[in-house]
C-alpha cells in the first residue's frame, strides 16, 4: 500500500488541544466528587453527540475528526448544572458543534466559541433548567463518588452569585474548594486555577489573554462595588463565583474564536471578556454574563486582529 492510498486516522491529533482534555480531567472527577456519577453520564452524553455531529460532516468531506471537538464537548458539559436533562444537553451541544463551527466550514473557520455557541442556545431556549437546577454539593469523602445525585432534595440552591446579589458574604474558602452549588466544573476556583496555570505554562493557552482578563475583571468589578452598583459583589468574591474565572481560563483563551495575531490583541482581547463578564452581570437581566461576553469578544476579534494589523503596516511604511 502506498503513501497515498493509506487510510487517514478518523481523529486529527493536535497537540495543544490534547493538553487541554488533559488539563480537563481533574476538574471533571472534581464534578463527579461534588455533584454525583450523573455528572459523568452527562460528559459521556455530551462528548458522543458532539463527536457523532462532527463525524457526520467531516465525512462528506473525507476529512478527520479534529481533537479540538474533545475540548468543545468538556467545556460545555462542564459549564451546565448538574441536573439539567439529558436531551437539552445533547440538543446544546449538537447546535454547538453544527451552527458554531460546522457550518464556518470547520475547526479553524469558526467565529464562535462552540461551546459557548452551544450554552447560549439553551441558556435563551430552556432558561429554568439552566438557571435552577442547582444542588448542594455533596459533603466529606467519599463525596459524590458514592451517589448517583448528591442532595437531590435541594434542586433550587442558590448559587453564590444569587447570595452575593442579595448582600450575603460568602466564605472564601467555600468558593476556592468548591463547595458550593453551581454548574459542574465551575465550583472549584483553586483547581481552575491549577489547570489553567498548567495550559499557560505549556504555552496552551495566552498568558496575555488570561492576565489580560483578570485585571480589567477586577478593575470594573471593583468600579462597580465601589460606587455602590445594585447587586455588585466584592472583585474577589466576584470572581471566584460563577463561571468568570473558568472562562477567562478556558473559554477566552481558545486558539480559534480569539485574537490571536498579535500579543497586543491577545491584551486588548482578554480586557475586552473581563470588562463585559462584570458589565453585563450588573447591568442586564442575565445573572451570568460569561456567556454573552465570549460571544460578543468572539464577534469583534477578526475586526481587531485587521485592524492591529493595519496599524502595523502603517508604521512599518512610515
Amino acid at each position: 500500500m502506498t503513501e497515498n492510498t493509506k487510510k487517514r486516522p478518523l481523529i486529527m491529533k493536535q497537540k495543544i488541544m490534547l493538553q487541554v482534555v488533559i488539563a480537563l480531567i481533574p476538574i471533571s472527577l472534581a464534578a463527579v466528587y461534588f455533584f454525583g456519577w450523573r455528572a459523568l453520564l452527562i460528559l459521556a452524553v455530551v462528548d458522543i453527540v458532539g463527536f457523532g455531529c462532527e463525524y457526520l460532516f467531516v465525512r462528506t468531506y473525507k476529512q478527520q475528526v479534529s481533537s479540538a471537538v474533545f475540548v468543545t464537548n468538556m467545556l460545555f458539559a462542564l459549564s451546565l448544572p448538574p441536573t439539567i436533562p439529558l436531551w437539552i444537553a445533547a440538543v446544546g451541544i449538537a447546535f454547538g458543534i453544527v451552527f458554531g463551527k460546522m457550518v464556518f466550514g470547520g475547526f479553524g473557520r469558526n467565529i464562535f466559541n462552540p461551546a459557548i455557541s452551544g450554552r447560549a442556545f439553551i441558556y435563551v431556549s430552556f432558561g429554568v433548567p439552566l438557571t435552577s437546577g442547582f444542588t448542594a454539593p455533596a459533603a466529606g469523602f467519599p463525596g459524590g463518588f458514592s451517589a448517583w445525585l448528591p442532595n437531590a432534595d435541594t434542586l433550587t440552591k442558590a448559587t453564590p452569585l444569587v447570595e452575593l446579589a442579595q448582600g450575603e458574604k460568602i466564605s472564601l474558602v467555600r468558593l476556592l474548594v468548591g463547595n458550593t452549588a453551581g454548574s459542574m466544573g465551575e465550583t472549584c476556583a483553586i483547581l481552575i486555577l491549577l489547570c489553567g496555570l498548567l495550559l499557560m505554562i505549556q504555552k496552551a493557552a495566552s498568558y496575555r489573554i488570561v492576565l489580560g482578563g483578570l485585571i480589567s475583571f477586577t478593575l470594573f468589578q471593583a468600579l462597580f462595588w465601589y460606587t455602590g452598583s445594585a447587586g455588585a459583589a466584592d472583585p474577589l468574591r466576584a470572581l471566584l463565583s460563577g463561571s468568570a474565572l473558568f472562562t477567562i481560563m478556558f473559554m477566552a483563551t481558545d486558539p480559534i474564536s480569539s485574537s490571536q495575531t498579535t500579543n497586543t490583541g491577545r491584551w486588548i482581547y482578554g480586557a475586552l471578556v473581563g470588562a463585559l463578564i462584570p458589565l453585563i452581570r450588573t447591568f442586564s437581566v442575565w445573572p451570568e454574563g460569561a456567556t454573552f461576553a465570549i460571544l460578543l469578544a468572539n464577534m469583534f476579534a477578526p475586526l481587531l486582529d485587521y485592524l492591529l494589523k493595519q496599524a502595523k503596516k502603517r508604521g512599518a511604511g512610515a
